[in-house]
Formats: C-alpha cells, structure tokens, sequence
C-alpha cells in the first residue's frame, strides 16, 4: 500500500479504526479483532487508531495485545480527554496535570513506550489550548508521545495550538455523508501543513451499502442514538447510498471502495482511517487504495452528496456542542 504524510509522520494511505472492536456498534468478537490487526501490517496498513474513551480503556488493552511483539509494524494513534463523569454525562478534560495522567495511562495499557501520534479528543474551552498544547509538547520532550494532533478543533483554536506546538494532524469527521471541513478547515491544515485523517470515512456504516430499511441495530449500537440512523431520516438517507451503488457498480468496485477512494482523492494528505473487527471488511476496504475513479463518478459522487445533503445531524445530539465546529 502506498503512504502519505502527516507533516513529517509516514503513514499508510488509508488507517485502521479500532473503535468498533470494542462493543460501540455492537458486540464484536475480541479475538476477531485481534487477527485484523494482524492482518492490516500484512496488507501495508500500518495506522491503528485508538482511544482511552472507548471502552473506557479496554480498547487499548485489545489493541496493545494485538501489537505485542509486533509494535515495529504499527504506527500507534490514541487520544485523551473525551471523559465521562461519576454520573456517566460527557465531559471533557484538557488541563495539563491530566494530559500527563492519560498518557502514561494510555502507554500503560498499550504496553508501549512511546506513542507515534496522541490527539486531544475533544475541545476544551474552560482551559487555554495553549496550555493544554503545551503539556503535550512536553511529552515529545519527555519521549512519550513522537507527534500531537488535535480532534474536532474549530480553525482559531488550531492556528493557536500550531502557534504553541507543531501539529501533524486533526482528526475530524469526513466523508461524503459529512462534507463541513470542506468549507474553511481543510483550507486551514493545508496552510499550516497539518496533515488531516478522516474518521468516519464510511458514515459509521451509512455508506457501506448494508444498510437497509428493515435492518435490525443491536441493542448496545450506538447509531440507535445517532439522527441520520433513524426514521424518516433514515429512509431519505438511503435514497442518496442507492445512488453510491450505482455509481460503485459502474466502477465494478463495492460502496465502501468508492466511499473511501473519494475521500483519498481530496487532498493528498489526507489520510481516511475505517473501522472493522472483521479481516474480511478490512481486505475490502484495504483495496480503496489502488482504485483509479473515473473524472466522471467523482463529478457524480459531488452532486449526489453536497454538503447538507445526508439528513440528520451527525452524531448524538447531546454531543454537538463540544465537537468545536
């Protein structure tokens, strides 16, 4: 597979989302997991994205046991601050004596030294980005982070943190269902050479083609909260994906090919990072990197999903307002 560059941090082109392997869309099988992970160095993807947040840490344990013996393979990204208080409300944490904590907390559980890439999960706004960024800086200092990055950040709050630290990337939403950043913040990365990944490169499912109007979600799936998986919203949303497989059929490749080739063709530093727990899932989506899309899909692909096309908002409700955009 070929790479890309977060600023100076080598990765390959499309990465590996762990979320999922943990019980977030459902219940996956651990083991099943394990054995992706395996089966991503084999097939030239080397991002793994992880989270303290999911699972409340047992997803780094699941990602650590994967890479155990095998770290040299892998370029290990993991966030903090996305926290959940004493009564399960989310809340978010950005001060500096925490960034510390979560860190080694985050190596311990990976059985790691030295994280590649630590993000700060969510904004902050009751302390200074600058300080928060700082406390990350002085993990690069200390040896324990390689990189930083910021997730779901508005534009001011990352020409300050750039200002305060070199940043190699932001992790935020996009994809053709979810298409904001187009507006002002990849403009912003490009201009301060920040390397962009892309989660949700698939619309958490949305995009797969899998879909449908009588699909059942497991009990514990988190999109049974999310408004674009429900109702009326749903049905109109399908609409739009019937589209992508006509499209995906005319390319003779699957909707989740197409969903992320389109994504890989926005910026060349663009890096989409799809989760699965199956290796069957993760060949399919491993082989968006060497597709060739058409001028004419892509055109087709532009005016069948502009921005505010998908309807619902894109993630739980209650969530909006801390995603800073």
């Amino acid at each position: 597979m070929q790479t890309r560059k977060l600023r100076s941090l080598e990765v390959s082109s499309i990465g590996l989302g762990c979320m999922g392997m943990t019980p977030i869309y459902g219940n996956p099988d651990p083991d099943l997991a394990v054995k992706t992970i395996h089966l991503a160095a084999e097939l030239g993807i080397t991002l793994l994205d992880t989270s303290d947040a999911y699972g409340k840490g047992t997803n780094e344990q699941l990602v650590g046991r994967a890479t155990a013996g095998r770290r040299d393979r892998y370029v290990i990204s993991s966030k903090f601050g996305n926290i959940r208080l004493p009564d399960g409300s989310p809340s978010v944490n950005g001060r500096p004596e925490y960034v510390q904590q979560a860190c080694e907390a985050s190596l311990k559980r990976l059985g790691i030294e030295t994280l590649d890439l630590y993000f700060q999960h969510r904004v902050d706004t009751s302390v200074p980005v600058e300080d928060t960024v700082g406390a990350m800086g002085r993990l690069v200092e200390q040896g324990k982070v390689r990189h930083i990055g910021l997730s779901e950040a508005a534009p001011a709050r990352i020409r300050r943190a750039q200002a305060t630290y070199p940043i190699t990337a932001l992790q935020t939403e996009y994809s053709l269902s979810t298409r904001e950043v187009e507006a002002e913040i990849l403009d912003v990365c490009e201009e301060l050479g920040i390397g962009f990944v892309a989660y949700g490169a698939l619309g958490r499912g949305l995009l797969t083609g899998t879909i449908a109007k009588d699909t059942t979600l497991e009990k514990n799936d988190i999109r049974l909260q999310m408004p674009r998986f429900q109702g009326s919203n749903r049905d109109a949303n399908l609409v739009l994906v019937s589209r992508l497989k006509e499209l995906a059929q005319a390319e003779r490749c699957t909707p989740s090919q197409l969903a992320i080739a389109w994504v890989l063709t926005r910026r060349d530093w663009i890096v989409p990072i799809v989760g699965t727990s199956k290796p069957q899932r993760l060949e399919e989506n491993a082989a968006a990197a060497s597709l060739r899309i058409s001028a004419a899909t892509l055109q087709a692909l532009d005016e069948a999903f502009p921005v505010g096309a998908v309807a619902g908002a894109r993630t739980v409700l209650e969530l909006m307002p801390r995603l800073g955009l």
